[in-house]
């Protein structure tokens, strides 16, 4: 324990100091854990790969295990992997993910669905309604059918606004209707009814495209459909981190009697493309060496901005415990962030909250921090109160 404060310390002279390049071996009893740290106010998850699935990496693995108590599957419950054909669904890297869960006290929220992206082939060349609402369907009930009770939670419909708070046009919109969200949530529920089912986007914090969330949300519950949560994905860049947007969502959200999650956070050191609006995956740019600035190591002013950027995010999430339910990191560490290949291919990203070799970053010990000081005054204003009485 005393370790402990005196690494504390080390830390804050040095951050206090401007000198964010502080690096640390992981040392999850020194250290403590995010799990451990925000027990009773929010779950704590991320998002894990293949590899992590499949247990090949036994270092991150741990790192997964200590302080996280939910994943995330990336990738391999999207459509295009878990039913590459008409007629062929594969289950195999799902059930591993199931299986891997359970060992290790995990909950599981299941990504995604219904979105317009990452479809199979089959469906992209689908130009009947009929098909396409058939696959609909099938896709739905056979897939959370499969893991009902098994999971905690859905992320039923992914990115199904535009910007400006009209429903996407997709090919769900454009053979379904705009009712499509409504009709896949009911059928979520018919196949899934011990698990949680949730709406996901980006970008849903600004101003117009929340409305536009808050539309369709109601209409959900309008229709006597059952909806549990919605999920902020908070793909944010350290230069831009709507605050005041992020909070007046998280109030809105919740008056609807609905859950908030932070479904896919990270915040990203590099710059945009121009053009680049949101986090849409299909959105790509030619690489260039002015847009990957920090390819030998990143530079402590920025280490600054991203620690001060997370800490500022998890004071707002702690504010907010109430109306919160989970925080997703989208990833474990910098080496397998999305990021590094978005929207650019071949950049080197810093958006998480462990480094390359898997150690965690200033930002880490920051937020742990943030609950220590949270927890401290809390107990204070408690004594005063008493004393007061």
């Amino acid at each position: 324990m005393r370790d402990s404060f005196i690494l504390t310390g080390i830390l804050s002279i040095l951050l206090s100091t401007g000198c964010t390049s502080f690096r640390s071996p992981y040392e999850p009893k020194q250290t403590g854990s995010l799990k451990g740290t925000f027990k009773g106010d929010f779950t704590i998850g991320t998002a894990i790969n293949t590899d992590q699935i499949r247990e090949k990496d036994a270092t991150g693995g741990k790192l997964i295990t200590d302080n996280f108590d939910a994943v995330t599957p990336e990738n391999i419950m999207k459509a295009e992997v878990i039913h590459p054909e008409w007629d062929r669904y594969d289950f195999s890297l799902s059930d591993k993910l199931v299986a891997y869960a359970q060992k290790n006290n995990l909950k599981v929220n299941g990504h995604t669905l219904i979105w317009h992206s990452q479809l199979p082939s089959f469906v992209r060349r689908m130009k009947d309604a009929d098909s396409v609402r058939q696959y609909f369907t099938n896709h739905i009930k056979t897939v959370a059918s499969r893991y009902d009770g098994k999971l905690e939670s859905w992320d039923v419909v992914n990115e199904a606004l535009e910007e400006d708070g009209s429903m996407r046009r997709s090919i769900f919109l454009e053979k379904l209707g705009d009712n499509f969200v409504v009709e896949a949530f009911r059928l979520a529920r018919q196949a899934s009814p011990n698990t949680k089912l949730y709406y996901n986007d980006y970008n849903i914090e600004e101003p117009a495209k929340r409305a536009g969330a808050i539309r369709l949300i109601k209409k959900i519950q309008d229709a006597g459909v059952h909806i549990d949560g919605v999920g902020i994905q908070g793909h944010w860049n350290v230069n831009y981190i709507p605050l005041k947007h992020i909070e007046d969502a998280i109030i809105e959200f919740a008056v609807l009697g609905i859950d908030v999650a932070f479904t896919e956070l990270d915040l990203s050191v590099l710059p945009n493309p121009r053009n680049t609006i949101g986090a849409d995956v299909d959105q790509n740019a030619e690489y260039d060496a002015k847009l990957n600035p920090y390819t030998g190591g990143l530079p402590d002013s920025v280490q600054k901005k991203l620690t001060v950027g997370y800490e500022s995010l998890f004071r707002l999430f702690m504010k907010h415990s109430d109306k919160i339910g989970r925080v997703t990191l989208w990833g474990v560490h910098d080496g397998q962030s999305w990021l590094n290949n978005w929207p650019v291919m071949g950049r080197t990203n810093y958006p998480l909250l462990f480094d390359r070799q898997l150690k965690p970053k200033p930002a880490f010990y920051k937020i742990i921090k943030i609950k220590e000081n949270y927890s401290v005054n809390n107990q204070s204003h408690q004594k005063n109160a008493r004393i007061n009485q």
